[in-house]
């Protein structure tokens, strides 16, 4: 034993390859007692093949003996090698003390398989023999969790916490908060968040986009605003955080916290639209457009934006700001027809029909099978006196709209006159 301590004060002090000599020369005249030290050193050092050989000799002189079995089933997990583990633990009898242990890690293995039933059944058989073991409870609460079984999973992750708050590097409360959230009990998911030992922004902010998905977007606000309190820098939250705002009717504070988000996150041209649209709802007309704005500016064809802005001008009887608009969004190589539409509404309320008529031809190419605009373009060249192609265009929305009679009839006096 004097020289296995020698070996392990050399690879203390960095000299491993004199251990390791020491060790070698030393395993033909070591006891079987040594032998099986030095295998458990082998396995600590990574020397999986090294162990293995001694163990694998010491397993034929003692059979039965599991302390063997079991530092041999650690190296068969490690070197990927199941089938031989499992068949190792299962030889191990039901009379011997490290029979729990062995049904624990037959379950690990046949999860890791996706043989959950299985693995499952050698938990219970376990739990049965142990109802009160911590281990067993969190073996079967990881596997629930694992396949989404979260009910039974918070069942034992209940039973464990009671004992542990951290088992196995596993946080148990944010294993009950997760699953909890995963049943749809956020607000008992929220506690066990702030009490687990992971207080991430990262968590909180999965969390909070958890909730929001379930349409709780108390909860949904609640976390991310704990994201900021962690992290003010973590800039994907504010938009979240400001759209959930506004969906439990607080646009002043959405509004608020979508302005600190640009702070942030400076090129996020959805954060400046949803800006915008708040200043929108708080009667801010001069920010309103500001915001929006500068979100077509970082994409200038970004039509959600675009079509906003439209709107917003039309309302204001800002026609020519439309037109150039448009034309400057059309000369970045933007082909939407729905552009060319609002040019030609633009251009005829500011009365240039010759630009509206070359407009509307423009979108005709693409919006032939868009009934509302077949019927403006219809009585649009009625109105420039191009009857037959007014003719022409209305048959084609009638074929859609075919119980629109006004139009039927008002297109059997154009075919009269025509004639």
């Amino acid at each position: 034993m004097d020289t296995i301590l020698q070996a392990i004060e050399l690879v203390e002090q960095n000299d491993i390859n004199q251990a390791l000599n020491l060790l070698e020369e030393y395993i033909p005249q070591a006891n079987d007692d040594e032998k099986f030290t030095i295998a458990e050193l082998y396995l600590k050092w990574g020397l999986l093949n090294e162990a293995e050989i001694i163990l694998t000799d010491l397993l034929q002189k003692y059979p039965d003996e599991s302390d063997v079995k079991l530092l041999l089933v650690d190296i068969y997990i490690e070197k990927e090698q199941d089938e031989l583990a499992i068949s190792l633990l299962d030889d191990i009898s039901e009379e011997d003390p490290a029979y729990i242990q062995a049904l624990v890690q037959l379950a690990d293995l046949y999860q890791a398989q996706g043989l959950f039933e299985v693995a499952e059944q050698k938990l219970l058989e376990a739990k049965q023999k142990l109802p009160n073991e911590v281990i067993i409870d969190f073996a079967l609460g990881e596997l629930f969790f694992s396949i989404g079984e979260y009910i039974k999973a918070v069942t034992y992750f209940e039973k464990v916490v009671k004992e542990h708050d951290l088992l196995a590097d596993v946080s148990i409360k944010d294993r009950l908060a997760e699953s909890y959230a995963g049943v749809g009990e956020y607000e008992k998911a929220l506690e066990f968040f702030e009490a687990g030992s992971d207080k991430s922004p990262d968590k909180f902010f999965k969390f909070g986009v958890t909730a929001n998905q379930a349409e709780r977007y108390d909860i949904a606000i609640t976390a991310w605003k704990r994201v900021i309190e962690i992290d003010p820098y973590y800039h994907t939250v504010y938009e979240n955080l400001a759209e959930a705002l506004n969906k439990e009717g607080m646009p002043a504070e959405a509004f608020e916290i979508a302005k600190k988000g640009l702070q942030h996150d400076s090129f996020n041209k959805h954060l400046y639209f949803l800006t915008g649209n708040l200043a929108h709802q708080l009667n801010d007309d001069r920010l309103s457009e500001e915001y929006v704005r500068e979100a077509i500016a970082l994409d200038p064809d970004y039509l959600e934006a675009i079509l906003f802005l439209l709107e917003f001008l039309k309302e204001r009887n800002r026609h020519s700001e439309i037109i150039e608009l448009i034309t400057s969004i059309k000369s970045t190589g933007s082909l939407e027809s729905l552009y060319d539409w609002e040019l030609a509404k633009a251009y005829t309320e500011e009365e240039k029909y010759k630009e509206a008529l070359s407009s509307y031809r423009e979108a005709y190419q693409n919006l032939s099978d868009d009934p509302d605009f077949l019927k403006e373009y219809g009585y649009f060249l009625t109105e420039e006196g191009l009857i037959s192609e007014a003719i022409d265009v209305l048959n084609k929305y009638l074929n859609f709209v075919p119980d629109d009679y006004i139009v039927e009839e008002y297109l059997s006096r154009l075919q009269a006159q025509d004639d």
